[in-house]
């Protein structure tokens, strides 16, 4: 007959069980993430918690970034998060524009895709009348480029407030950590109040 366990035991392995959970779940599944800028203004809010599925493009291994388990892929259109490609240590969150495969250009800040306008474009706001030539810069004037293999292009819905593939080119898809999902807490430091409106918004 084996010894009881004690409390002590008990409470460990439970918060042992609990950590591993918690670890699978934001490993794998889901994850939450606060905006911390305005690039995605007005679909994101510069103090909204948001939820990524981690599952919606397959099950990774962590670190090696390796699918094991493929389940769909990414789509124009999609609000994703994934690893700067100039800084890896941080997360970045853009709206995916180009697949590969897909020439993508601005013009006088309308996109073309494939050389036709984007018409599914309807999250990109301006803030900016001025136009900029893109031998100035390429925010306003931009490409064409095709998307290699394996990579995407992405941009900020807050279109001259964003910097983005414009300006620092194409993300690896191994580096796509998530798709957005819904936001869960919103909060205006500034003014100190809960945006309860934004709470439960699900991101398209």
């Amino acid at each position: 007959m084996s010894k009881p366990k004690s409390k002590v035991q008990e409470y460990i392995e439970a918060i042992v069980i609990a950590v591993v959970i918690a670890f699978f779940i934001r490993t794998f599944v889901i994850q939450a993430y606060k905006i911390p800028s305005g690039s995605m203004k007005p679909t994101l809010q510069i103090g909204d918690h948001i939820l990524v599925s981690k599952f919606n493009y397959g099950v990774k291994l962590p670190f090696l970034r390796t699918t094991l388990i493929p389940i769909g892929t990414p789509k124009r259109g999609d609000i994703l998060v994934f690893i700067y490609p100039e800084d890896r240590s941080k997360d970045f969150i853009k709206r995916l524009v180009g697949l590969p495969g897909d020439t993508v250009e601005v013009r006088d800040k309308q996109i073309f895709l494939n050389g036709q306008p984007w018409k599914d474009d309807t999250h990109g706001v301006h803030s900016d009348r001025l136009v900029i030539p893109g031998a100035v810069q390429p925010r306003d004037n931009f490409g064409p480029v095709t998307v290699p293999t394996g990579s995407i292009f992405v941009m900020g819905d807050n279109r001259d407030e964003s910097y983005d593939s414009r300006f620092w080119g194409f993300v690896k898809q191994e580096d796509i950590l998530g798709k957005a999902l819904v936001i869960y807490w919103s909060w205006n430091s500034e003014d100190h109040w809960v945006r309860w409106n934004r709470i439960g918004t699900i991101l398209h």
